[in-house]
């Protein structure tokens, strides 16, 4: 019997995190972990409540991206209480964006609170749950979750300067972490402009409207599209966009 395809997704309980946890679970033969701040909030009691394929299985656990002994007391918690031996996929989703400066007015604190949970939140991520990817019998991913606000070539110019940096460093993050592992296929995504909580408030703070333009339907749709036919020939190292093909750093 081939063992169940286990995933684990952070920031679970909204948003994109949320999306993906949904599909992954109606389909069949998974074990979905669902990575929150607060396993008690509503919202993450609300993904108890979500259909699921046959043979699949939900958990939930306590990762905050703030606090980095979280992840590797989420990966202990995981083998010892659900006897989870290995994983397939580790998304890691979760990261803030709340404040939109110009380098002349964005306090060095808002930097600091954005690369808590958006850099070293994923680093923390990758170093907890690399032996359990080890243990995976496919080619396991671990995908971060990037963004076009952190691109050098194609530069947006906007007032970014506490968010987009993180994103930024994300991208060499990716680069290596796929170099230094030739059997791990770490690559981003650019799950384009969604419409989020996050997504809608950059949409206002910069000026585009009160919505971003994609939604969380077509976001997920598209990421999942790029997991089910991802290599890591094709796309170790890379940043891939929802839609197909992939950015320029």
């Amino acid at each position: 019997m081939e063992p169940k395809t286990t995933v684990l997704i952070t920031g679970s309980n909204r948003g994109i995190g949320f999306g993906l946890t949904e599909r992954f679970l109606v389909k069949p033969s998974h074990v979905v972990i669902a990575a929150v701040r607060n396993p008690d909030h509503p919202t993450a009691q609300a993904l108890h409540n979500l259909p699921t394929g046959l043979d699949t299985e939900l958990i939930v656990v306590k990762i905050d991206a703030n606090i980095e002994k979280d992840a590797h007391d989420a990966i202990t918690e995981l083998q010892q209480k659900h006897t989870i031996g290995h994983l397939d996929i580790v998304i890691a989703n979760a990261g803030v964006a709340y404040i939109y400066p110009t380098v002349a007015d964005v306090k060095i604190e808002d930097i600091k609170a954005h690369m808590q949970p958006n850099v070293y939140g994923v680093i923390a991520l990758y170093q907890a749950t690399r032996e359990l990817l080890k243990k995976s019998a496919q080619e396991p991913i671990f995908l971060i979750m990037g963004s076009s606000a952190g691109l050098l070539g194609n530069h947006l110019p906007i007032p970014n300067a506490a968010y987009a940096p993180t994103k930024t460093a994300l991208n060499w993050y990716t680069r290596r972490i796929d170099a230094e592992n030739n059997w791990l296929n770490c690559f981003s995504i650019d799950p384009g402009h969604v419409s989020t909580d996050l997504g809608d408030a950059a949409a206002k703070a910069v000026g585009i409207g009160d919505h971003a333009p994609t939604t969380v339907q077509e976001s997920c749709d598209g990421i999942m599209d790029v997991l089910a036919k991802a290599s890591k020939k094709e796309y170790g190292g890379k940043l891939a966009v929802f839609t197909g093909g992939f950015h320029e750093w």
